[in-house]
């Protein structure tokens, strides 16, 4: 019986420890977010008032610092700001920046066969990245774009 409830309370202990992020990790990091609404505060805790609302699921975002609970995060534009890590996706995505379209092709260099253009702005699920150029899927149509029209993509 003694054994038993001291199995039981192990397994409870286990199971209510906060969730190991796979944020957690050596800065700075690419994160992504993982929720419709996202508030960007201007320090780390809840006590800080509100700087920007992000609504913008899977955006990526460059994590710069770690506090507790809260990452300071840098958007593609260069605004920084702190955020609940619990909003944080370690699901790796990128941006289409520049300007003008960017091709998506069906082979990793400028040769491949052209199966869409992305605008600036688009969002996608980053794939790997090899001699500047990364797979991207976005909404399920997957291609390889330049590396240098992706933000979120490479080292950060």
């Amino acid at each position: 019986m003694r054994f038993r409830i001291l199995f039981c309370l192990s397994l409870l202990f286990v199971l209510l420890q906060p969730p190991l992020h796979a944020q957690d990790r050596d800065v700075p990091y690419w994160a992504s977010i993982k929720t419709n609404e996202l508030n960007m505060r201007v320090g780390p805790s809840r006590d800080y008032k509100v700087s920007w609302v992000y609504r913008r699921e899977q955006l990526p975002l460059k994590v710069l610092r770690v506090v507790d609970g809260w990452r300071l995060v840098q958007d593609s534009e260069g605004t920084q700001g702190w955020v609940s890590s619990s909003l944080l996706s370690p699901r790796l995505t990128a941006l289409v920046v520049g300007e003008g379209l960017a091709p998506m092709r069906d082979a990793a260099n400028a040769n491949g066969g052209l199966k869409w253009n992305l605008e600036p702005g688009v969002v996608g699920y980053l794939g790997g990245c090899s001699d500047g150029w990364c797979e991207l899927d976005v909404k399920g149509y997957r291609g390889w774009v330049s590396q240098s029209r992706l933000w979120g993509a490479g080292e950060p």
